[in-house]
Protein backbone atom coordinates (compact mmCIF):
# COMPACT_ATOMS: atom_id res chain seq x y z
CA UNK A 1 0.00 0.00 0.00
CA UNK A 2 1.16 3.56 -0.51
CA UNK A 3 2.53 5.75 2.07
CA UNK A 4 -0.14 8.37 3.49
CA UNK A 5 -0.46 11.56 1.35
CA UNK A 6 0.41 14.22 3.73
CA UNK A 7 -1.23 17.58 3.78
CA UNK A 8 -0.18 21.20 4.37
CA UNK A 9 -2.60 23.99 4.45
CA UNK A 10 -0.82 27.22 3.83
CA UNK A 11 -2.76 29.90 5.76
CA UNK A 12 -4.50 30.30 8.47
CA UNK A 13 -6.84 32.99 8.38
CA UNK A 14 -10.27 32.64 8.90
CA UNK A 15 -11.39 30.53 6.05
CA UNK A 16 -8.02 28.71 6.69
CA UNK A 17 -8.97 27.62 9.86
CA UNK A 18 -12.72 26.42 8.51
CA UNK A 19 -11.15 24.12 6.20
CA UNK A 20 -8.38 23.30 8.77
CA UNK A 21 -11.13 21.24 10.53
CA UNK A 22 -12.89 19.58 7.42
CA UNK A 23 -8.70 18.61 6.24
CA UNK A 24 -8.49 17.37 10.00
CA UNK A 25 -11.11 15.37 10.65
CA UNK A 26 -11.15 13.98 6.93
CA UNK A 27 -7.42 13.35 7.72
CA UNK A 28 -8.12 11.09 11.12
CA UNK A 29 -10.69 9.00 9.47
CA UNK A 30 -9.56 8.28 5.82
CA UNK A 31 -6.19 5.90 5.59
CA UNK A 32 -4.88 7.59 2.05
CA UNK A 33 -4.14 10.85 4.03
CA UNK A 34 -1.41 11.01 6.47
CA UNK A 35 -3.47 11.93 10.07
CA UNK A 36 -0.92 15.01 11.00
CA UNK A 37 -2.15 17.82 8.93
CA UNK A 38 0.70 21.09 9.07
CA UNK A 39 -1.23 24.64 8.47
CA UNK A 40 1.16 27.37 8.18
CA UNK A 41 0.41 30.45 10.68
CA UNK A 42 1.83 33.83 10.14
CA UNK A 43 3.08 34.13 13.02
CA UNK A 44 1.53 37.09 15.33
CA UNK A 45 1.09 37.76 18.81
CA UNK A 46 -2.49 37.76 20.30
CA UNK A 47 -2.80 39.18 23.81
CA UNK A 48 0.89 38.51 24.60
CA UNK A 49 1.32 35.13 23.59
CA UNK A 50 1.96 33.55 19.91
CA UNK A 51 -1.35 32.78 17.37
CA UNK A 52 0.69 29.49 16.23
CA UNK A 53 1.12 28.64 20.48
CA UNK A 54 -2.42 29.13 21.53
CA UNK A 55 -3.23 26.82 18.42
CA UNK A 56 -1.11 24.10 19.39
CA UNK A 57 -2.31 23.93 23.05
CA UNK A 58 -6.21 25.45 23.01
CA UNK A 59 -6.76 24.06 19.38
CA UNK A 60 -8.68 27.23 18.73
CA UNK A 61 -7.36 29.76 16.32
CA UNK A 62 -8.98 32.58 18.84
CA UNK A 63 -8.41 35.82 16.38
CA UNK A 64 -9.58 34.84 12.61
CA UNK A 65 -11.69 31.71 13.78
CA UNK A 66 -13.05 32.36 17.71
CA UNK A 67 -14.99 29.84 19.13
CA UNK A 68 -14.69 26.89 16.59
CA UNK A 69 -12.45 24.00 18.07
CA UNK A 70 -9.67 22.87 15.56
CA UNK A 71 -8.99 19.10 15.15
CA UNK A 72 -5.63 18.44 17.67
CA UNK A 73 -3.93 16.96 15.00
CA UNK A 74 -3.79 20.22 12.92
CA UNK A 75 -0.48 21.99 13.98
CA UNK A 76 0.74 24.89 13.63
CA UNK A 77 3.71 25.83 11.91
CA UNK A 78 4.98 28.90 12.07
CA UNK A 79 7.89 28.49 9.19
CA UNK A 80 6.58 28.11 5.87
CA UNK A 81 9.35 25.87 4.90
CA UNK A 82 9.04 23.69 7.68
CA UNK A 83 5.32 23.54 7.55
CA UNK A 84 5.45 22.30 3.69
CA UNK A 85 8.50 20.03 4.28
CA UNK A 86 7.84 16.72 2.56
CA UNK A 87 3.91 17.75 1.67
CA UNK A 88 2.29 15.71 -1.04
CA UNK A 89 -0.67 18.01 -0.91
CA UNK A 90 -0.85 21.82 -0.52
CA UNK A 91 -3.94 23.45 0.37
CA UNK A 92 -3.75 27.50 -0.47
CA UNK A 93 -6.15 29.81 2.07
CA UNK A 94 -4.47 33.48 1.36
CA UNK A 95 -5.12 36.43 -0.45
CA UNK A 96 -4.07 36.15 -3.57
CA UNK A 97 -2.07 39.15 -3.68
CA UNK A 98 0.75 36.89 -1.43
CA UNK A 99 0.79 33.81 -3.93
CA UNK A 100 3.68 35.00 -5.72
CA UNK A 101 5.90 35.17 -3.10
CA UNK A 102 4.97 32.03 -1.81
CA UNK A 103 5.21 30.07 -4.89
CA UNK A 104 9.00 30.90 -4.85
CA UNK A 105 9.46 28.48 -1.67
CA UNK A 106 6.85 26.00 -2.52
CA UNK A 107 6.32 23.02 -4.01
CA UNK A 108 3.27 20.48 -4.26
CA UNK A 109 -0.08 20.14 -5.56
CA UNK A 110 -2.15 23.63 -4.99
CA UNK A 111 -5.70 25.12 -4.34
CA UNK A 112 -5.65 28.52 -4.65
CA UNK A 113 -8.27 31.66 -5.39
CA UNK A 114 -7.97 34.94 -6.82
CA UNK A 115 -6.46 36.68 -10.42
CA UNK A 116 -3.10 38.27 -11.11
CA UNK A 117 -2.09 40.33 -13.56
CA UNK A 118 1.04 39.84 -15.59
CA UNK A 119 2.76 41.18 -18.31
CA UNK A 120 0.26 40.15 -20.83
CA UNK A 121 -2.98 41.41 -19.19
CA UNK A 122 -4.35 38.64 -17.61
CA UNK A 123 -2.93 35.80 -15.50
CA UNK A 124 -5.17 33.22 -13.10
CA UNK A 125 -3.13 32.30 -9.88
CA UNK A 126 -3.24 28.62 -10.93
CA UNK A 127 -1.12 29.87 -14.27
CA UNK A 128 1.55 31.73 -11.87
CA UNK A 129 1.64 28.13 -9.95
CA UNK A 130 2.21 26.08 -12.86
CA UNK A 131 4.83 28.33 -14.15
CA UNK A 132 6.97 28.77 -11.29
CA UNK A 133 6.93 25.39 -9.49
CA UNK A 134 5.77 23.21 -12.75
CA UNK A 135 3.22 21.63 -10.95
CA UNK A 136 -0.79 20.91 -11.36
CA UNK A 137 -3.33 22.78 -9.50
CA UNK A 138 -7.13 22.48 -8.86
CA UNK A 139 -9.06 25.25 -7.43
CA UNK A 140 -11.98 25.28 -5.41
CA UNK A 141 -15.04 27.90 -5.32
CA UNK A 142 -18.10 28.29 -4.10
CA UNK A 143 -20.70 29.65 -1.88
CA UNK A 144 -18.85 29.23 1.62
CA UNK A 145 -18.78 31.79 3.84
CA UNK A 146 -16.07 30.73 6.54
CA UNK A 147 -18.40 30.61 9.23
CA UNK A 148 -20.73 28.74 8.35
CA UNK A 149 -18.70 26.15 6.84
CA UNK A 150 -17.15 26.00 10.59
CA UNK A 151 -20.72 25.45 12.16
CA UNK A 152 -21.11 22.65 9.50
CA UNK A 153 -23.94 24.32 8.01
CA UNK A 154 -25.25 22.55 4.57
CA UNK A 155 -23.60 23.94 1.47
CA UNK A 156 -21.64 23.23 -1.83
CA UNK A 157 -18.76 23.85 -3.24
CA UNK A 158 -17.08 23.42 -6.90
CA UNK A 159 -13.53 22.04 -7.91
CA UNK A 160 -11.98 23.01 -11.22
CA UNK A 161 -9.05 20.30 -12.30
CA UNK A 162 -8.18 19.74 -15.64
CA UNK A 163 -6.76 16.75 -14.25
CA UNK A 164 -10.04 14.86 -13.61
CA UNK A 165 -7.53 12.14 -10.88
CA UNK A 166 -6.36 15.34 -8.73
CA UNK A 167 -9.68 17.30 -8.20
CA UNK A 168 -11.01 13.95 -6.86
CA UNK A 169 -8.16 13.30 -4.78
CA UNK A 170 -8.83 16.71 -3.30
CA UNK A 171 -13.14 16.10 -3.11
CA UNK A 172 -11.99 13.12 -1.03
CA UNK A 173 -9.87 14.86 1.17
CA UNK A 174 -12.70 17.97 1.42
CA UNK A 175 -16.00 16.26 1.00
CA UNK A 176 -17.97 15.88 4.51
CA UNK A 177 -21.90 15.18 4.42
CA UNK A 178 -22.58 18.97 4.85
CA UNK A 179 -19.69 20.51 2.60
CA UNK A 180 -20.60 18.61 -1.11
CA UNK A 181 -18.34 19.01 -3.74
CA UNK A 182 -18.71 18.88 -7.50
CA UNK A 183 -15.83 18.40 -9.80
CA UNK A 184 -15.40 19.93 -13.28
CA UNK A 185 -12.93 20.31 -15.86
CA UNK A 186 -13.28 24.21 -16.62
CA UNK A 187 -10.67 25.02 -14.15
CA UNK A 188 -10.32 28.35 -15.46
CA UNK A 189 -13.66 29.57 -15.79
CA UNK A 190 -13.78 28.19 -11.81
CA UNK A 191 -11.33 30.31 -10.49
CA UNK A 192 -12.17 33.47 -12.87
CA UNK A 193 -16.02 32.82 -10.82
CA UNK A 194 -13.88 33.16 -7.25
CA UNK A 195 -11.87 36.39 -8.17
CA UNK A 196 -14.39 38.51 -9.94
CA UNK A 197 -17.53 37.88 -7.58
CA UNK A 198 -15.81 39.50 -5.43
CA UNK A 199 -15.96 43.02 -7.46
CA UNK A 200 -19.94 42.58 -7.52
CA UNK A 201 -19.78 42.49 -4.33
CA UNK A 202 -18.55 45.05 -3.63
CA UNK A 203 -20.99 46.62 -6.10
CA UNK A 204 -24.11 45.37 -4.19
CA UNK A 205 -22.37 46.70 -0.77
CA UNK A 206 -22.13 49.90 -1.93
CA UNK A 207 -25.90 49.75 -2.74
CA UNK A 208 -26.78 48.68 0.60
CA UNK A 209 -25.00 51.57 1.86
CA UNK A 210 -27.23 53.72 -0.52
CA UNK A 211 -30.65 51.69 0.83
CA UNK A 212 -31.13 50.64 -2.77
CA UNK A 213 -32.80 47.60 -1.50
CA UNK A 214 -33.24 44.18 -2.95
CA UNK A 215 -35.36 44.66 -6.62
CA UNK A 216 -31.18 47.19 -6.96
CA UNK A 217 -29.38 44.04 -5.51
CA UNK A 218 -31.21 41.68 -7.49
CA UNK A 219 -30.20 43.82 -10.54
CA UNK A 220 -26.73 44.49 -9.55
CA UNK A 221 -25.78 40.58 -9.13
CA UNK A 222 -27.64 39.69 -12.58
CA UNK A 223 -25.79 42.25 -14.47
CA UNK A 224 -22.13 41.60 -12.45
CA UNK A 225 -23.12 37.38 -13.42
CA UNK A 226 -23.39 38.78 -17.18
CA UNK A 227 -19.95 40.88 -17.16
CA UNK A 228 -18.29 37.85 -15.27
CA UNK A 229 -19.61 35.27 -18.23
CA UNK A 230 -18.52 37.99 -20.94
CA UNK A 231 -15.12 38.70 -19.15
CA UNK A 232 -14.42 34.51 -18.69
CA UNK A 233 -15.19 34.40 -22.18
CA UNK A 234 -13.32 37.17 -23.86
CA UNK A 235 -9.89 36.32 -21.89
CA UNK A 236 -10.04 32.83 -21.55
CA UNK A 237 -7.09 31.20 -23.71
CA UNK A 238 -10.12 29.10 -25.17
CA UNK A 239 -13.19 30.81 -25.35
CA UNK A 240 -14.78 28.03 -26.60
CA UNK A 241 -14.10 25.41 -23.35
CA UNK A 242 -15.50 28.58 -21.23
CA UNK A 243 -18.88 26.47 -20.61
CA UNK A 244 -22.21 28.03 -19.57
CA UNK A 245 -23.32 25.29 -17.47
CA UNK A 246 -19.98 26.14 -15.02
CA UNK A 247 -21.93 29.65 -13.99
CA UNK A 248 -24.85 27.46 -12.69
CA UNK A 249 -22.42 25.71 -10.34
CA UNK A 250 -21.82 26.61 -6.98
CA UNK A 251 -18.67 28.42 -8.19
CA UNK A 252 -21.09 31.03 -10.06
CA UNK A 253 -24.39 31.57 -9.15
CA UNK A 254 -24.55 30.81 -6.00
CA UNK A 255 -21.25 31.71 -4.67
CA UNK A 256 -22.18 35.41 -6.46
CA UNK A 257 -25.49 35.63 -4.43
CA UNK A 258 -24.19 34.70 -1.20
CA UNK A 259 -20.84 36.77 -1.42
CA UNK A 260 -23.52 39.87 -2.31
CA UNK A 261 -25.57 39.43 0.67
CA UNK A 262 -22.78 37.88 3.24
CA UNK A 263 -19.63 38.13 2.23
CA UNK A 264 -16.65 40.60 3.59
CA UNK A 265 -16.62 42.35 0.22
CA UNK A 266 -20.20 43.41 0.86
CA UNK A 267 -19.81 44.55 4.42
CA UNK A 268 -16.82 46.60 4.08
CA UNK A 269 -18.64 48.11 0.75
CA UNK A 270 -21.42 49.31 2.45
CA UNK A 271 -19.90 51.03 5.48
CA UNK A 272 -17.57 52.54 2.80
CA UNK A 273 -21.24 54.20 0.87
CA UNK A 274 -22.18 55.48 4.36
CA UNK A 275 -18.99 56.81 6.11
CA UNK A 276 -16.65 58.40 3.13
CA UNK A 277 -13.75 56.30 4.88
CA UNK A 278 -10.98 54.57 2.33
CA UNK A 279 -11.46 51.36 2.04
CA UNK A 280 -8.16 50.45 3.81
CA UNK A 281 -8.88 52.64 6.74
CA UNK A 282 -12.27 50.30 6.77
CA UNK A 283 -10.13 46.65 6.56
CA UNK A 284 -8.07 48.08 9.41
CA UNK A 285 -11.27 48.87 11.53
CA UNK A 286 -13.76 46.04 10.57
CA UNK A 287 -11.74 42.84 9.29
CA UNK A 288 -9.28 41.89 12.24
CA UNK A 289 -6.27 42.00 10.21
CA UNK A 290 -7.65 40.25 6.81
CA UNK A 291 -7.73 41.61 3.76
CA UNK A 292 -10.85 42.45 1.12
CA UNK A 293 -9.90 40.48 -2.50
CA UNK A 294 -12.88 43.13 -4.42
CA UNK A 295 -11.10 46.66 -4.44
CA UNK A 296 -7.64 44.55 -5.52
CA UNK A 297 -9.21 42.44 -8.20
CA UNK A 298 -11.28 45.52 -9.71
CA UNK A 299 -8.03 47.21 -10.06
CA UNK A 300 -6.39 44.04 -12.18
CA UNK A 301 -9.11 44.08 -13.84
CA UNK A 302 -9.67 47.24 -15.08
CA UNK A 303 -5.91 47.81 -15.83
CA UNK A 304 -6.81 44.64 -18.11
CA UNK A 305 -10.12 46.64 -19.87
CA UNK A 306 -7.67 49.74 -20.38
CA UNK A 307 -5.37 48.01 -22.60
CA UNK A 308 -7.83 46.32 -24.60
CA UNK A 309 -10.23 49.20 -24.94
CA UNK A 310 -13.25 47.70 -23.77
CA UNK A 311 -14.04 49.28 -19.76
CA UNK A 312 -17.15 50.94 -21.39
CA UNK A 313 -18.68 46.96 -22.27
CA UNK A 314 -18.10 46.72 -18.46
CA UNK A 315 -19.51 49.45 -16.54
CA UNK A 316 -20.21 47.86 -12.87
CA UNK A 317 -16.53 46.45 -12.67
CA UNK A 318 -14.98 49.86 -14.28
CA UNK A 319 -17.71 51.78 -11.37
CA UNK A 320 -16.41 49.80 -8.64
CA UNK A 321 -12.92 50.22 -9.21
CA UNK A 322 -13.15 54.10 -10.03
CA UNK A 323 -15.62 54.21 -6.81
CA UNK A 324 -12.97 52.70 -4.58
CA UNK A 325 -9.74 54.36 -5.86
CA UNK A 326 -10.41 57.28 -8.12
CA UNK A 327 -12.98 59.34 -5.79
CA UNK A 328 -15.83 58.69 -8.29
CA UNK A 329 -19.41 59.04 -6.50
CA UNK A 330 -20.39 55.91 -5.04
CA UNK A 331 -24.22 57.42 -5.92
CA UNK A 332 -23.04 56.81 -9.37
CA UNK A 333 -23.28 53.32 -9.02
CA UNK A 334 -27.09 53.71 -9.88
CA UNK A 335 -26.11 55.37 -13.06
CA UNK A 336 -23.75 52.81 -14.27
CA UNK A 337 -26.79 50.24 -13.79
CA UNK A 338 -29.28 52.81 -15.48
CA UNK A 339 -27.09 52.68 -18.21
CA UNK A 340 -26.06 49.26 -18.38
CA UNK A 341 -25.42 47.75 -22.09
CA UNK A 342 -27.91 45.31 -21.24
CA UNK A 343 -30.25 47.24 -21.53
CA UNK A 344 -29.84 49.40 -24.88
Amino acid sequence: MASPLKVCIVGSGNWGSAIARIIGGNARSLERFATTVKMWVFEENVNGRKLSDIINTEHENVKYLPGFKLPENVVAVPTLSDAAEGADLLVFVVPHQFIRNLCDQLVGCVSARGIDEGPDGLKLISDIIREKMGLDVSVLMGANIANEVAAEKFCETTIGSKVLENGLLFKELLQTPNFRITVVDDADTVELCGALKNIVAVGAGICDGLSCGDNTKAAVIRLGLMEMIAFAKLFSKDADAVSSATFLESCGVADLITTCYGGRNRRVAEAFAKTGKSIEELEKEMLNGQKLQGPATSTEVYHILQQKGLVDKFPLFTAVYQICFEGRAVGEMISCLQSHPEHL
